[in-house]
C-alpha cells in the first residue's frame, strides 16, 4: 500500500513540475510574443540601403537589451526586417518590397527609402494601409511633404526623417558663401563663375532652379548648368567644358554612384574649380579609397563629420567603429537615430495603433546623433519635414583632406543674407563645434589662377 501511495506521489510530482513547466513555458512565449515589427527599406547592396540597416540594428540591440519598448508597463521586444527593394534600378521592385512590408510582414512602422521617385510611390503605400514611414536618406523631393499639407488625413503617416533637396542645397549654399570669399580674397576674383553639375533626376530639379535664383544674389555669375545621368560613368567632357568657361566654384549634386566619378575625375584632371555640393558618395569613408584621393578638397554638405554635435555623437562614432571597423556616415545615424524616434512616440502614445503613434510623433523632440530631432508642424508649409537649424538639427558640411573628413561648416558666422532670404534659418552666429575646421582651397586651383594673373 504505502509503495502504491509513493507511486501515486511521485506520479503527482512529476505531474505538478510538468503543468508548472507548461504554464512557464507558455508565459515565456507570450512575453516573447510582446513585439513591434519595424521594416528597414532601401537598396540594400548600396549604402544607402545598408548603412540605415546597420543604424537600426545598433539601435535595436540597444532597445532590446534594455528592456524594449514600454507599452502601458508591457515590455515589447523589436523584430526588424529588411526589405531590399532595389530602387536604383527599379521601380516596381521598390512597390512590391514596400507592399510586402505592409501586408505580409505586417510592420508597424517602416524607416527608409532612397530614390526620390519610388519613395513617392511606397509613399501611396503607407498611406492605403495607415502604416507609419519615416523616410530617411535619399526620398528629397518637395512633393513628399506637400502631399501632407494638401492631404493632411491621408498622408499624414509620413514623416521625413532628414531635410528635402532644397534644405540640403541650402546648406551647401551657406558653405558656398565661405568659398566664395576665399575665391575673392586669395585669388582676388571679385565676381567669381559658378557651373551647375547635377543629376539628371527628379530631386535635383528643384535645387537647379533655386541655384540660378540664388547664385546672381550671392555675386556671382552662373556660366552654366550639365546635367549628368545618375549612374554616370564618365563625366571629363562636362569638366572640361566647365574649365573652358571659366568657373571657380562647381556646385553639384549626385546621389547615386556617379557621385565617385565626378570626385575622382575632377581630382584627376585637377579642374581648376573649387566643388563644393551634395555628394551622397561621399558620406562613405570608402569614398577616399574608391578615388584613389582624388576627392582630396571636396566639399559635401549633409556629411556627419567627427563633431561633438550632441552628447550621443562621439560615443555612437565609437560604438560603430568598434563594430565595423570604420566611422558612421549620415545613413547609418539616421537608421540608429529614427528607431529611438519612433520608440519613444510608441511609448508616449501607449499602443501602437498609427493614428495615435503619428500624434505623438509630431511632438517629437528627441535627443540624437545628429542633433535635437523634431518635425515641422501641421500648418507648415512643408509638414513632418525635420526642423534644422543651429538649435535642432545643424547639418554639417564636410571637406575631405589627407583621406579624413574635416568638418568645415557651421563656422561660428551667420549665414549670408541672400541664403537666409531663401528659406535658411538664422541663429549660426557663434555656432561652432569642437573639431570644426576652417575651409582650404584646392592647391592646384590656386596654382592655376595665379598664373592667369
Amino acid at each position: 500500500m504505502r509503495l502504491c501511495n509513493g507511486r501515486a506521489v511521485s506520479f503527482f510530482i512529476v505531474l505538478i513540475v510538468f503543468s508548472l513547466s507548461v504554464i512557464f513555458q507558455i508565459g515565456s512565449a507570450q512575453a516573447t510574443d510582446k513585439t513591434i515589427k519595424i521594416g528597414v527599406i532601401g537598396p540594400m547592396k548600396f549604402m544607402y540601403g545598408d548603412h540605415p540597416w546597420k543604424g537600426a540594428q545598433m539601435a535595436a540591440g540597444e532597445i532590446n537589451a534594455a528592456g524594449g519598448v514600454e507599452i502601458k508597463g508591457v515590455p515589447h521586444k523589436i523584430e526588424l526586417f529588411r526589405a531590399d527593394d532595389n530602387c536604383l534600378t527599379s521601380v516596381p521592385d521598390a512597390i512590391s518590397a514596400m507592399e510586402r512590408l505592409v501586408t505580409v510582414n505586417k510592420v508597424d512602422a517602416v524607416i527608409g527609402g532612397y530614390r526620390s521617385e519610388t519613395v513617392l510611390a511606397q509613399q501611396e503605400i503607407a498611406a492605403d494601409n495607415k502604416t507609419l514611414f519615416i523616410g530617411i536618406g535619399g526620398g528629397t523631393h518637395p512633393e513628399l511633404a506637400q502631399r501632407v499639407a494638401k492631404d493632411y488625413d491621408r498622408y499624414k503617416y509620413y514623416f521625413r526623417g532628414w531635410v528635402d533637396a532644397t534644405d540640403c542645397a541650402l546648406v551647401a549654399f551657406a558653405q558656398t558663401s565661405a568659398i566664395l570669399s576665399a575665391v575673392k580674397s586669395e585669388l582676388g576674383i571679385e565676381k567669381p563663375k559658378v557651373a551647375l553639375l547635377m543629376d539628371k533626376a527628379k530631386w535635383a530639379d528643384p535645387i537647379v532652379g533655386l541655384a540660378k535664383a540664388l547664385f546672381p544674389k550671392m555675386g556671382c555669375e552662373v556660366v552654366g548648368t550639365w546635367r549628368h545621368g545618375f549612374a554616370a560613368s564618365n563625366v571629363t567632357a562636362e569638366l572640361n567644358a566647365i574649365k573652358r568657361a571659366g568657373a571657380q566654384v562647381i556646385f553639384h549634386v549626385a546621389a547615386g554612384p556617379a557621385g565617385n566619378v565626378i570626385a575622382r575625375q575632377w581630382g584627376e584632371l585637377e579642374i581648376p574649380a573649387a566643388l563644393v555640393g551634395i555628394n551622397s558618395e561621399g558620406f562613405k569613408r570608402s569614398q577616399w579609397k574608391a578615388t584613389s584621393g582624388f576627392c582630396d578638397y571636396m566639399t559635401n554638405a549633409v556629411s556627419v563629420g567627427r563633431a561633438k554635435i550632441t552628447e550621443k555623437t562621439i560615443p555612437f562614432f565609437d560604438a560603430y567603429h568598434k563594430r565595423y571597423g570604420e566611422d558612421p556616415d549620415l545613413n547609418v545615424c539616421l537608421g540608429y537615430d529614427n528607431l529611438y524616434v519612433i520608440k519613444e512616440a510608441m511609448e508616449r502614445a501607449g499602443t501602437l495603433e498609427s493614428d495615435a503613434v503619428v500624434a505623438e510623433m509630431e511632438k517629437t523632440n528627441s535627443l540624437g546623433t545628429t542633433g535635437i530631432i523634431a518635425y515641422n508642424p501641421r500648418d507648415h508649409k512643408r509638414p513632418h519635414d525635420t526642423i534644422w537649424g543651429s538649435k535642432y538639427t545643424p547639418i554639417l558640411v564636410a571637406e575631405w583632406r589627407d583621406g579624413k573628413q574635416t568638418v568645415v561648416w557651421p563656422d561660428g558666422l551667420e549665414v549670408n543674407p541672400a541664403v537666409r532670404a531663401f528659406g535658411a534659418p538664422s541663429g549660426w552666429e557663434g555656432t561652432k563645434f569642437e573639431g570644426t575646421a576652417e575651409y582650404k582651397l584646392p592647391p592646384w586651383m590656386i596654382k592655376y589662377w595665379e598664373s592667369k594673373k
